[in-house]
């Protein structure tokens, strides 16, 4: 139970746990929001309705990763997400402060467009899938890799032998 559902939730939880918070804060902060929203270079009359469908994005996709109803596509429309929130909202290359002491808004926004890839990749692999390592593998063999490089992609699972209690007495 712990390793075939509750450690894949949590890992999917923590993938995607901002992203109804998000939508919580853009709806709090509508007006903060929509002034982020203009600040791009989208024409200023599209914000509101990209504001709204952000949102639902932010909860929709989330609940469709965590129920493992469609997941993998919801996690590759989330990210793609990322990747347009990231250069669209995060252009540190602008902010003349990047290189300055102190206070930077330009380094702020070029860890916050780092964290978006951050968190592209990790969707990425939910979108396109790797083999889950079982618990007493990883134990095992904790310097093991999954062999994301085959020609099929998919990793070769580590044999585990069956612990003492499981073994067949012949």
């Amino acid at each position: 139970m712990l390793e075939q559902v509750l450690f894949p939730f949590l890992v999917r939880l923590c993938l995607v746990v901002l992203f109804p918070f998000s939508a919580l804060h853009k709806l709090l902060f509508w007006r903060e929001a929509l002034e982020q929203a203009r600040s791009s270079f989208m024409p200023a009359w599209t914000a509101p309705p990209m504001l709204m469908a952000a949102m639902a994005l932010e909860v929709a996709a989330p609940v469709m990763i965590l129920a493992g109803w469609h997941d993998r596509a919801a996690a590759l429309v989330l990210a793609l997400y990322c990747v347009v929130s990231a250069l669209m909202y995060h252009r540190f290359w602008r902010c003349p402060d990047f290189w300055t002491p102190g206070p930077s808004r330009g380094r702020t926004e070029f860890w916050d467009f780092l964290k978006n890839f951050g968190l592209v990749g990790g969707l990425l692999l939910l979108a396109f899938g790797t083999q889950q390592m079982p618990m007493a593998a990883l134990v095992r063999h904790p310097g093991a890799s999954t062999a994301v490089y085959t020609p099929q992609g998919i990793a070769v699972p580590i044999a585990v032998a069956p612990a003492p209690s499981e073994k067949s007495h012949e």
